[in-house]
């Protein structure tokens, strides 16, 4: 794997606020670089220090796995979910840069 395209992946996860979320394709296509499972590889293997609970799927759909811990984090940051999902149309975020 990539160094420089996994430092750059989680710089990206560590800017999404509190209560919004980026999806692997998303971040992907804003890194210019890699796709969703590149993304994902990333987070399966560097995540842990980094905010990896608001990057889900293109479904809404949280880290498989650790589904319980992601949604617990995410209701107290007060993302908006539909079930267990996020409620992408409201959470989704770009960097702005």
């Amino acid at each position: 794997m990539n160094e420089d395209f996994a430092e750059t992946v989680l710089s990206v996860v560590e800017r999404i606020p509190p209560g919004r979320v980026m999806t692997y394709g998303a971040i992907a296509e804003y890194v210019g670089a890699g796709g969703p499972r590149q993304v994902g590889a990333v987070m399966s293997h560097y995540g842990g220090p980094v905010p990896w609970h608001r990057v889900v799927n293109a479904s809404g759909r949280v880290v498989p796995g650790h589904e319980q811990e992601a949604l617990r984090r995410l209701r107290n940051e007060g993302t908006p979910l539909r079930g267990d999902r996020v409620n992408l149309k409201v959470a989704l975020w770009w960097p702005e840069d």
